[in-house]
């Protein structure tokens, strides 16, 4: 036992300083943001996907670009236009004259990050090509199943419902995402500071890789030793459970969204340095993770968001 528990806690200190690290060089290129890039890390951690949603020009390609490039892996981006076909993202067989066989050319998703960008401008049809790939982690094609490679996140960027040419996400591609963000316009002084960065090269340009793929999956592995005790179970299950009974919301948090409550509360708490979930742990990061999933039962012009956090007022949280 004492030997796991110095193996845990080595395992905490080297996951500490990489993200560390990480979150230093997004910040490099989106200032004055440190919880979205906070999140992005728990999401990476917690083996999720991550939506990002907000209006055009605040920084949400930018983001997915920078926690990339400060990972030595493979990236890919699609993007998503209403005459992206399935096929371009799952790949496609071709009959080729040589061999006189079929061979698979592998589409956009074949990559350790994906960064789908704009994925609510493309038809719901394209859209749902994505399913499998970011539940299973595999992909079928013409009865042939190939396997994505660990680590592997998808990090979508979505404009709002409002703006022209968007499709709705369907309600089963929102419930994979792990995690919702919005980046927000920035405050004055890092506009300003930006303005002044950016008059020659891109900060972009400049950042360097500061840990690998195989680092990352030992860092997965640390994050699924921390220790989550029933009564914070309880207390995952209970938020989940008070959305359904909800006489506001037509649809609740799912099965899948409780598990993912508390894989990001594992991640987020060995972050801080914890081989233990605490209560406040699932509570703060319950708006980021659940709130995307839910469906308001009538346009009382309540959000999502507002009925979640009465919700997380009502259940109470353990000692």
């Amino acid at each position: 036992m004492g030997e796991h528990a110095a193996e845990l806690g080595s395992g905490l200190d080297a996951l500490r300083s990489v993200t560390d690290r990480v979150q230093a060089n997004i910040e490099k290129v989106i200032e004055g943001k440190p919880e979205v890039a906070r999140t992005a890390l728990v999401v990476l951690l917690a083996e999720g996907h991550l939506l990002i949603e907000d209006v055009p020009g605040v920084g949400k390609t930018m983001l997915s670009k920078a926690l990339a490039r400060s990972i030595d892996l493979t990236v890919r981006r699609i993007q998503f236009t209403p005459d992206l076909l399935p096929s371009d993202v799952t790949g496609v067989s071709i009959f080729n004259q040589d061999t006189r066989q079929f061979e698979f050319r592998p589409g956009g998703i074949f990559a350790n990050i994906v960064i789908g960008d704009e994925i609510n401008r493309a038809s719901p049809k394209t859209q749902s090509a994505m399913l499998e790939c970011m539940e299973e982690r595999q992909v079928t094609v013409d009865n042939q199943t190939f396997a994505l490679d660990s680590p592997f996140m998808v990090i979508a960027t979505q404009n709002p419902l409002e703006m022209e040419g968007t499709y709705a996400l369907p309600e089963a591609q929102r419930d994979r995402f792990l995690a919702r963000v919005s980046m927000g316009y920035p405050v004055m002084a890092a506009e300003i500071a930006m303005l002044s960065a950016r008059t020659t090269t891109s900060p972009l340009e400049e950042l360097e890789p500061v840990t690998d793929a195989a680092e990352i999956r030992k860092l997965i592995s640390v994050v699924s030793g921390v220790h989550v005790s029933s009564a914070v179970q309880r207390y995952a299950v209970a938020l989940t459970t008070a959305t359904r009974n909800s006489p506001e919301l037509r649809l609740g948090a799912s099965p899948r969204a409780t598990l993912h409550l508390v894989r990001a509360a594992r991640a987020s708490a060995a972050m801080a340095g914890r081989d233990f979930v605490v209560p406040d742990d699932v509570q703060v990061l319950a708006p980021t993770v659940l709130a995307h999933r839910l469906l308001p039962a009538t346009r009382t012009g309540r959000e999502p968001a507002e009925i979640l956090a009465g919700i997380l007022e009502s259940v109470p949280v353990p000692e």
